[in-house]
């Protein structure tokens, strides 16, 4: 009989939660589905995880600090940090997923984990704040505002492809035209 592994079962039901829940949102998603594909049983995840929106919360937070930990803002090279951004989100889809799943199902209502939220995007904040401050970034806008907008810059390419195609075109020297275009939006929105 082969030995149980905890960390090894919470890490097959975790990426089989990122899956189902980036496929089907909070309310689409089922447990049984996320159990047979991590070969655990539904208790397990109950036992390890909570409830199903407990389990969303907990992937959407770890998903976020590891792009957290992966790009952090950088005001001193705001291009770069756009550029990374946007790699990170084209190599993992998932993220941007799962929040728009939120955004659906929750609205502006409060969010479960909202305070670690809050002090995650106050740590982003605090970085653009601090670039403000040395003055390598306008003050003009709010650092809060600015870091809404200019993720929303880098995101929404990936968000919503089916725009980007239509819109700017789907071969590689129209991503490739967009991704500088984006950029220089970046650069202009932050310049001094």
């Amino acid at each position: 009989m082969a030995a149980r592994d905890p960390e090894a079962t919470k890490a097959r039901i975790f990426e089989a939660a990122v899956a189902e829940f980036a496929r089907h949102g909070i309310a689409g998603a089922r447990i049984d589905r996320i159990a047979a594909e991590a070969k655990a049983n539904k208790q397990l995840i109950y036992a390890y995880f909570g409830n199903k929106a407990e389990l969303f919360a907990i992937v959407l937070e770890k998903k976020m600090l590891h792009l957290a930990e992966a790009v952090p803002v950088d005001p001193d090279d705001i291009e770069g940090w756009v550029d990374r951004l946007m790699d990170y989100h084209a190599a993992h889809p998932e993220l941007l997923r799962l929040l728009f799943w939120e955004g659906l199902e929750y609205g502006s209502d409060e969010l479960p984990h909202e305070s670690d939220r809050q002090e995650h995007y106050a740590r982003k904040v605090a970085a653009l704040q601090d670039g403000q401050d040395r003055g390598v970034v306008t003050d003009a806008i709010p650092a809060a505002d600015l870091l809404f907008l200019l993720t929303a810059l880098a995101n929404w390419t990936v968000v919503v492809p089916q725009m980007r195609r239509i819109l700017v075109g789907g071969e590689d020297p129209d991503r490739d035209r967009l991704r500088t275009s984006v950029k220089e939006a970046a650069r202009r929105l932050t310049a001094r």
